[in-house]
């Protein structure tokens, strides 16, 4: 045949498209398909086996870094360099060794991140309070499991939990670890999946033991009586909040405060912080102080240093003469991560489905799990136990002819005749034939036997007793309990987290607002820029500059330590102080409020207010005719929020908004030209923020409420003519007199 020419341009192996100007074949898929065959069984895998851990508290890679170790014999027995873990890992964890060291040193006791570490190990492995300091290599530091891992691998030989394969099929490894108390509850754990995350933080060991008895106990135990908050690795103060403990212990979300443990140097003059929150580190802390010295926000402050060393962590603050050490740290607590929030988000999976649960439900679930292993265990054991018991029913028989049994053997002319032949000598079955033919010669004596078969009383006493524990769920529980009480025994330890319940007395005691307060004029754009301009500064130059376009639309006096509500196009509304804003001038744009508040992109700033002491109302009228009245006290937090979701209903788009000190009458005119006038008096205020509000204007279809106004600043004159007895009411045709120049609107 003759060959082929090729093209110009082109390899013979093949035609290179870049050349050629081809393009390569695409193939196109549905983005449907996409995210079914492609996307959710990675995400069903972060999930699953990764991410979230299960109800004996560990990820995957825990639960295969530590059998490991348990089956290098690792528990009770000398240490070994980490690197041999490490490869041994690698048989149930094929993830790599960098990953699997980095799970190692995190369960280790060198790096502090769990108040009961599973890995003894020696050598450095960092800390958790830096986020600078690096851990040795795996050559370098040696590992062993911790006493307390004896826990966690209790009778996993007798069936109390399943195994599955490895990935290629040659090992076995248990699909969970049979731990004796709730791990789930004492070992911190955060991991970050697809679409969801899990944040477990720890509880004191001997708290958990002894809320899981009482609650074994009585199901209907008050927790928060015997679990009195979580314990963190690192120390510090928690802020004892019942109401948020409470919350987080009912749902399984929420957050509390902790704070660092310090005290102070008079001779040298100097505080030294020795435990910090459990969410930052000692690098964060400093760079934040490092830079509200630099802004000039904290001028009673030195030097600050990190002063870490063998005996534990310690950060040295330097003051200045006649600083007190109290407001200073009470300071350092308010605007550094000294005091930081820890957030709870119990997510764990259960049967293979993420659940987030309070504790309640996590100890429900535990109880439920470990009662089964339980049962398991003593199934197990009662097995084992009867088939002893029918090889020595076997025996028995044997007793009542010892030369016929020896007899039946030496007739027997073939070696696998020996056990059928017993078999149908004795009436005995294969498995207990067996076991008489296997029996030693110099053990075929009666005193022998006899003793052998004196066991079938005592076994049939123990089988009966574990048969009756297989079916009692209440002595199931009283084994736990005992496991419970012996675990805190051997293993509990004082709480490394002090729980703070005057908190808020000694807050008020140091709170110092040391933000200047002055008279302020506030001038907000329609674009939304806003300007804060003194008193004495307007005096000097009175006419205000707009960007091209823009225009005047709001005016208020204030002063500099008012809070500013800001209501956005997206029914949100972000709370800040006017101190935040820096002084300007008039002839200057001002702050743009969507940059400065850090809106979301292509939100706008369509009207604020400034809300005092919260009391009064906010009027909102919708372009389909209705008006919502809202308690300005809806809007005010104990928190420092930033930004509240939902600040006025979505049904309709808002055409105007007034804050509403003393009640007046109000013009609202519509597209149509019509205009009806109502007294504020005649709505009812509500709580809730997201209310759509009672009709006051019915409208055609195609006409919407074009500008509200106050009847005093409306061009209106013959205003009884507009005036509501009833609502809601169309309103009345509008003369020409009363229609004045045109107003602006939100619109």
């Amino acid at each position: 045949m003759p060959k082929k020419k090729t093209p110009e341009g082109a390899s013979s192996k093949g035609i290179n498209p870049n050349v050629m100007g081809l393009r390569p074949e695409v193939l196109e898929q549905p983005i449907t398909q996409t995210l079914e065959l492609n996307y959710m069984p990675y995400a069903m895998s972060v999930i699953v086996s990764r991410a979230i851990p299960e109800i004996d508290g560990f990820k995957p890679s825990h639960r295969k870094l530590l059998y490991t170790m348990y089956q290098m014999k690792l528990l009770g027995g000398a240490r070994t360099k980490s690197a041999n873990v490490v490869g041994a890992t690698m048989k149930l964890n094929p993830h790599g060794d960098a990953a699997i060291y980095d799970t190692m040193v995190r369960l280790s006791k060198g790096y502090g991140a769990l108040l009961h570490p599973f890995v003894d190990s020696k050598g450095n492995f960092g800390k958790v309070y830096s986020r600078d300091m690096a851990w040795a290599a795996s050559r370098y530091t040696e590992v062993r499991l911790d006493a307390i891992c004896a826990e966690l691998f209790r009778d996993i030989d007798q069936d109390t939990v399943d195994f599955v394969d490895n990935y290629d099929g040659k090992m076995k490894e248990p699909t969970l670890l049979p731990t004796s108390f709730p791990n789930v509850l004492v070992s911190a754990n955060q991991g970050i999946a697809v679409g969801m995350a899990s944040s477990l933080c720890g509880f004191n060991l001997g708290e958990v033991c002894d809320t899981t008895i009482a609650f074994l106990k009585n199901p209907d135990h008050d927790i928060l009586s015997t679990l009195k908050a979580p314990d963190l690795p690192t120390g510090g103060e928690l802020l004892y909040d019942p109401a948020a403990l409470s919350e987080i212990y009912r749902t399984g979300r929420g957050s509390f405060k902790v704070r660092s443990k310090w005290r102070y140097d008079k001779a040298n003059n100097l505080i030294e912080v020795y435990e910090i929150p459990y969410s930052t580190t000692t690098e964060a802390i400093m760079d934040k102080v490092v830079e509200l010295i630099k802004a000039g926000k904290l001028k009673e402050i030195s030097d600050i240093r990190d002063e870490t060393d063998l005996s534990g962590l310690k950060l040295t603050i330097d003051l200045k003469r006649g600083t007190d050490p109290d407001k200073l740290m009470a300071k350092l607590f308010r605007s550094t991560p000294l005091q930081d929030s820890q957030s709870c988000n119990f997510n764990i999976l259960i049967a293979g489905m993420p659940k987030v649960m309070g504790v309640r439900e996590i100890l429900d679930e535990w109880v439920a799990w470990r009662m089964e292993s339980v049962r398991r265990r003593v199934y197990y054991a009662m097995g084992r136990k009867k088939e002893k018991l029918h090889l020595l029913k076997g025996l028995r028989r044997i007793l009542l002819d010892i030369d016929r049994a020896i007899q039946i053997i030496r007739d027997t002319e073939e070696d696998a005749e020996v056990v059928p032949n017993l078999m149908i000598g004795f009436g005995i079955d294969q498995v207990q034939a067996e076991y008489v033919a296997d029996i030693r010669l110099r053990n075929i004596n009666k005193e022998y036997i006899l003793k052998r078969t004196q066991e079938v009383d005592a076994l049939e006493e123990e089988i009966a007793d574990l048969e009756d524990t297989v079916n009692s769920p209440k002595r199931i529980r009283s084994i736990i309990i005992g496991e419970l009480e012996e675990v805190k025994k051997k293993y509990a330890l004082p709480r490394r987290t002090d729980i703070i319940y005057d908190h808020e007395v000694q807050a008020e005691a140091f709170e110092e607002d040391d933000t200047p307060d002055y008279p302020v004029h506030l001038f907000f754009s329609q674009e939304g820029y806003l300007k804060k301009i003194t008193p004495q500064s307007l005096r000097m130059a009175s006419d205000q500059k707009y960007k091209d376009g823009d225009g005047p639309f709001l005016q208020w006096e204030a002063n500099n330590k008012d809070e500013l509500l800001v209501f956005t196009d997206k029914q949100q509304c972000y709370k800040t102080r006017l101190s935040e804003f820096d002084d300007t001038k008039a002839s200057a744009l001002g702050d743009y409020l969507p940059s400065k508040l850090t809106m979301e992109p292509e939100e706008r700033a369509i009207w604020a207010c400034i809300p005092g002491d919260y009391s009064g109302n906010l009027l909102f009228f919708f372009d389909n005719g209705k008006v919502a009245r809202v308690e300005l006290s809806a809007y005010q937090t104990q928190t420092k929020r930033k930004k509240l979701t939902g600040a006025y209903s979505d049904k309709a788009p808002l055409v105007a908004a007034f804050l509403l000190k003393e009640d007046f009458e109000i013009a609202v005119i519509s597209t149509e030209g019509r205009c009806m006038i109502f007294h504020t008096a005649s709505l009812n205020p509500k709580t809730t923020r997201s209310t759509q509000g009672v009709n006051v204007m019915t409208l055609k279809p195609k006409y919407r409420v074009e500008k509200v106004l106050p009847l005093d600043q409306s061009p209106i004159v013959n205003a009884a003519r507009y005036r509501a007895r009833s609502l809601p009411i169309a309103g009345a045709l509008m003369k020409e007199e009363d229609r004045g120049e045109e107003q602006m609107s939100l619109m």
